[in-house]
């Protein structure tokens, strides 16, 4: 099968009088994909004869795959002499099951909303029990558990941010703080690190984060980028000490609208701020924090005091070459991770644990990760 025939195939689908055009049209690029995926490990086309072949194709075996919009009936490429299974099953089933089974966990114990009542009767039928529930969460763990764990190496930039789920704790809803941390490494591309869950941003929960990162083999931070999260700084002192910080400037650009004595004055706090990021260099960065910082103390003390205290604090990156700025000054790229989590985590609203929160949140992240790998050069750190 080439490109061309199986993107013909799937536009006749879509043209035809289908009731479910959509399922039959992502069968076919399913199949196709991991056809061509097949193709490339084992280093031929079909029917080519070549020395360098790593195994050979082996037919086809059958396989319904489950999603919100119906069963997939999709033929899996099996090979002989070399191992293989096609990324997109383990990647699209990982995360569909870690969903599910968050979703799975609050109906057996009986604090679902109607809405997700209706989503596991759809996906799961009528019968879900706490038996089958555990069978699905130690299947995930299996591969979730040691991903969090693996080995880390060389990464120059780290990025560390924390967002919130709501758990229900001893009938108690509170709010649950998810730890992550995501890098550029020695190669230029974006890694997820890390991810935790803990009940707080609290110094204590941000220290065992951080040293486990370190256990696993984390080294060779030239700066760590995040927000000023709470208890975050000391922790970082404590466990790596030396390393620059850069706090992300776009929260402190959002921060200067806090010091606003009137509604308007917003927009030009912020200008303000983001003049003097927006310099050359650190050199004249300072000198417009210096001028910023003298014309408020005429007018808005308090704003004048925030900016010479917590300024200096974002100017770190000038450290390093003008091309990579963009990229190293701020948080935006966790920030972008974060809006997805809470698209996924958002239909759940409520979870009944830490761990099926972490469970959710690996599963995503690993996929993300996953396709990270793939991409080209985040950062080209050669100069670096």
């Amino acid at each position: 099968m080439d490109n061309n025939t199986g993107l013909e195939e799937v536009l006749e689908l879509l043209k035809a009088d289908n009731p479910t055009p959509l399922i039959s049209a992502l069968q076919v690029l399913m199949n196709a994909a991991m056809v061509f995926e097949r193709q490339k490990v084992l280093g031929v086309s079909p029917y080519e004869r070549s020395e360098d072949r790593t195994g050979y194709a082996n037919g086809f075996k059958p396989r319904s795959l489950s999603t919100r919009m119906g069963a997939l009936q999709l033929k899996v490429p099996q090979t002989r002499g070399v191992e293989f299974f096609p990324s997109m099953l383990e990647k699209g089933q990982r995360s569909e099951r870690a969903f599910m089974a968050a979703l799975a966990e609050m109906y057996v114990q009986g604090t679902s909303t109607r809405k997700v009542k209706a989503i596991v009767e759809t996906m799961c039928g009528f019968e879900v029990s706490s038996t089958q529930v555990s069978k699905a969460t130690a299947e995930l763990d299996k591969v979730l558990g040691p991903w969090r764990e693996r080995t880390l190496g060389a990464t120059p930039f780290v990025y560390l941010d924390a967002t919130y789920e709501k758990i229900r704790r001893n009938g108690i809803v509170e709010d649950a703080a998810v730890l992550t941390a995501f890098g550029v490494d020695s190669d230029g591309k974006r890694r997820v690190l890390g991810v935790s869950v803990a009940v707080s941003e609290a110094e204590v929960h941000w220290r065992q984060f951080l040293e486990s990162l370190s256990k696993r083999g984390l080294h060779g931070m030239k700066m760590i980028i995040s927000d000023a999260h709470a208890g975050l700084r000391k922790a970082l002192k404590a466990v790596f000490p030396g390393v620059l910080w850069q706090r992300c400037q776009f929260h402190l650009q959002q921060n200067a609208g806090a010091f606003a004595q009137r509604l308007e004055q917003r927009k030009e706090n912020a200008s303000i701020i983001r003049r003097i990021f927006q310099a050359p260099d650190r050199i004249e960065a300072e000198r417009q924090l210096k001028l910023a910082v003298e014309a408020a103390q005429k007018t808005n003390a308090k704003f004048a005091d925030w900016m010479e205290e917590n300024i200096p604090d974002g100017l770190t990156c000038f450290q390093f070459p003008e091309k990579f700025r963009k990229r190293i000054r701020t948080t935006n790229m966790v920030e972008r991770n974060n809006r997805e989590l809470k698209r996924r985590t958002r239909v759940a609203s409520l979870f009944v644990s830490e761990s099926s929160i972490l469970r959710l949140v690996s599963a995503l992240l690993m996929e993300q990760d996953e396709a990270w790998i793939g991409e080209k050069m985040y950062l080209d750190l050669r100069e670096v």
